[in-house]
């Protein structure tokens, strides 16, 4: 056991950059970030299995950062870092957590994702940008017009890697290395290792280092109730568990985006306070609902399973699937 509790100031961290980390009020580093920091910053591929929640985009952002913080911010300064989420809050979330570790150091990140008028990320994107982090689509559509050179990536890092190959973004992933450097560091995060995941890591990373948190399964933080239903039953029982156990807000999972929209207006003619979330919403309503939820102008927010990914919401007491999960 360690005498002493593992500081940020012991990870090899410039002072530029410990200052942000000091500002975003983060004391002491978790595991995943006390291993994953120091192989980045000297280099290393890294393959890291953690659960969501271990603290992982820090693990990957401060060495980035590091790496980055003196480069030249001249206009056409090419980019260095690629950053691939699979969804667009997730993509908001990496981009908010560089923007807030790196609020001394002169580098510019951008978010790229689908949903949005594609013009700004075009203007953006001509002035010069350090870090991107992008959804796979997106940013083949950007690669496809010439709107992004990815030739001088240094650093790619691949989050949630095996929910964009769940979500059928294997083969964008594999176009997109295609137009990136061979020489480069890679960054590889993953909660589970299916066989396409390990297929997928032993033809991109080299002579990777493994960081492991926990076991590579769904986690156990949380207790688990199976109540045995019919389709047609199914919404009094979910109206039964919302009063008689729901105690906070409650997240509602649903297979389909039509079954989300209709759930979502059902409780609300139960009286509820309810925002929906699905794919197909626009970027603007999708940040409304998943704001409004947060802040806790709603008590429930119904969402398909892929449209969630990313949202961090910490007063969350229950979670319900309303259909049965396709991963059990």
């Amino acid at each position: 056991m360690r005498s002493f509790k593992l500081e940020f100031n012991h990870l090899n961290l410039s002072a530029t950059v410990l200052d942000g980390v000091r500002k975003a009020g983060y004391k002491e580093p978790t595991p995943i970030q006390e291993q994953c920091i120091p192989l980045a910053i000297s280099g290393k591929d890294v393959l890291g299995l953690a659960q969501t929640g271990t603290g992982k985009t820090a693990a990957f952002v401060l060495p980035i950062l590091n790496s980055l913080e003196k480069v030249a911010t001249t206009r056409d300064r090419p980019i260095k870092a690629l950053v691939v989420a699979p969804t667009r809050e997730l993509a908001d979330q990496i981009n908010q957590t560089i923007i807030d570790f790196g609020y001394k150091t002169n580098l510019k990140s951008l978010a790229l994702y689908g949903g949005v008028n594609k013009s700004p990320q075009d203007k953006s994107l001509k002035r010069g940008i350090d870090i991107v982090v992008a959804c796979p689509g997106r940013l083949l559509d950007h690669v496809s017009e010439g709107t992004i050179n990815l030739n001088h990536v240094e650093t790619l890092v691949l989050d949630e890697a095996d929910t964009m190959c769940d979500m059928g973004f294997l083969p964008d992933i594999k176009r997109i290395l295609k137009h990136l450097p061979k020489r480069k560091q890679t960054l590889f995060f993953a909660a589970t290792m299916p066989d396409d995941i390990r297929e997928l890591t032993s033809s991109i990373l080299k002579d990777p280092e493994t960081v492991q948190i926990g076991t590579i399964a769904p986690v156990h933080t949380v207790s688990h109730t199976l109540y045995p239903t019919t389709d047609k039953l199914k919404k009094n029982m979910l109206l039964h568990l919302l009063r008689e156990t729901a105690t906070g807000q409650v997240l509602v999972f649903t297979r389909t985006k039509r079954r989300a929209r209709f759930l979502a207006a059902d409780l609300e003619k139960s009286k509820y306070s309810v925002a929906p979330l699905q794919g197909n919403m626009s970027q603007n309503k999708r940040r409304r609902a998943i704001d409004g939820f947060r802040k806790g102008e709603y008590d429930l927010l119904v969402a398909t399973d892929i449209a969630s990914r990313g949202i961090d919401v910490t007063e969350i007491t229950h979670v319900i699937n309303f259909d049965m999960p396709n991963t059990v």
